[in-house]
């Protein structure tokens, strides 16, 4: 009992030393494929504006195919498990990556005035932040509050720097001192522990003949 508890929570692995070759690579690759159209997808999607997709939910699709994938091979529960949230871990930080990455990319930076600052500690902000409503050049005000470069001292009429998609694919943000990379460094992570998670999944589904 206790060998089939084992088996079906960390898959059998009915071999003796190292894992065939070719099931580690099938392993690898596997997981490459999953991270790569995952953030693939979700990178078009913030790209091009579609809605759907820049939300994540193409990448939520294909981290359940995964897992369907994962089941079918026999891996074990436990390590499906993990490769199912890391999959969806990934497929909901690519978006914020890939806004990143647009607004590097292609992204103008432009004067904007503030007209109004809510939030810091203890106002219910998130994090405790400020928030800065702020109006561009012509007076139209921007649709989204902006909390980098927005501080305590901060005043309405004080001129704030926003980088901006000139095709409107993504929302204004504030210029932060220095190169914000936190976003596409936790993609990498999680990517990477993706394709760790389903190469042991598979190796370990291993099995000498078909189940009992």
């Amino acid at each position: 009992m206790a060998e089939q508890v084992r088996t079906a929570v960390w898959g059998p692995a009915e071999y003796v030393g190292l894992p065939p070759r070719w099931l580690l690579v099938e392993g690898v690759l596997v997981g490459v494929l999953a991270a790569t159209a995952i953030v693939g997808v979700g990178t078009a999607g913030v790209w091009t504006g579609h809605p759907a997709l820049a939300a994540g939910e193409g990448g939520l699709v294909i981290a359940a195919a995964l897992t369907v994938y994962l089941l079918i091979t026999g891996a074990g529960r436990a390590l499906v498990g993990i490769a199912a949230a890391l999959g969806v871990c990934l497929a909901l930080l690519t978006p914020q990556a890939a806004t990143w990455l647009v607004l590097a990319e292609r992204g103008e930076v432009q004067s904007v005035v503030v007209t109004l600052v809510e939030g810091g500690p203890g106002a219910g902000a998130e994090d405790g932040r400020y928030l800065c409503s702020v109006t561009d050049s012509t007076g139209a005000p921007l649709s989204k509050r902006i909390w980098r470069g927005c501080e305590g001292s901060t005043r309405p009429g004080d001129a704030l720097s926003v980088v901006y998609d000139p095709e409107g694919a993504v929302p204004p943000r504030g210029v932060a001192p220095g190169t914000e990379r936190g976003p596409l460094t936790e993609v990498t992570a999680v990517a990477l522990a993706l394709v760790a998670g389903c190469a042991l999944a598979v190796v370990r589904s291993f099995r000498l003949g078909p189940p009992a």
